[in-house]
């Protein structure tokens, strides 16, 4: 499966949420590839891996997210779960896996639940290790401001803080084994 043929269903040629989501993509997937690389004891399956990072955020066009170029009736947060009802339609269920669980350091139901988040009430936690490690990666890279740049882990953990001690932890749980 090549994800730019899916990538080219979805998005304009030229357009700037095509530029933003590929070009955000390519550093989340090298970034991922590169850890699966460092932790053969891992077993991750770097084909999936550059797969499904290049698609991980696939569902951005149906959100309302102007700056990224996307013009959608949706808020931002639900482009996880809908990335994964698109690529289920496609027929890749584990890449759709992929694009729910990565927002924020995966979510649970509770998280969900607590946070009022507009979202289907369902566990949305990364699984198995290629899950993680491009949840993981994604995190080190914005689609607003230097998308290919890496943030600093310092700058990655202050971020996720805000959205609960929960999401550090698991965070930094991952940091331990990636990095």
């Amino acid at each position: 499966m090549d994800p730019i043929d899916i990538i080219n269903k979805y998005y304009a040629p030229g357009s700037k949420a095509r530029y933003i989501l590929t070009e955000h993509s390519k550093a989340v997937r090298d970034f991922a590839l590169e850890i699966a690389a460092r932790h053969p004891e891992l077993n991750a399956d770097a084909q999936f891996v550059s797969e499904a990072a290049m698609l991980h955020d696939i569902g951005i066009f149906y959100t309302n997210a102007p700056a990224l170029g996307c013009f959608g009736d949706k808020p931002y947060i639900c482009h996880g779960y809908l990335g994964r009802e698109l690529m289920e339609k496609e027929g890749f269920p584990c890449h759709a896996l992929v694009c729910e669980r990565h927002t924020g350091a995966g979510l649970s139901k509770e998280e969900i639940i607590a946070q009022k988040l507009p979202i289907p009430y369902r566990d949305m936690l990364p699984v198995t290790v290629e899950e993680r490690i491009i949840c993981f990666a994604d995190k080190f890279f914005s689609k607003s401001k230097h998308l290919t740049k890496p943030k600093s882990i310092e700058k990655v953990q202050k971020g996720l803080l805000k959205y609960g001690q929960v999401q550090l932890d698991r965070f930094n749980a991952w940091a331990e084994m990636f990095l």
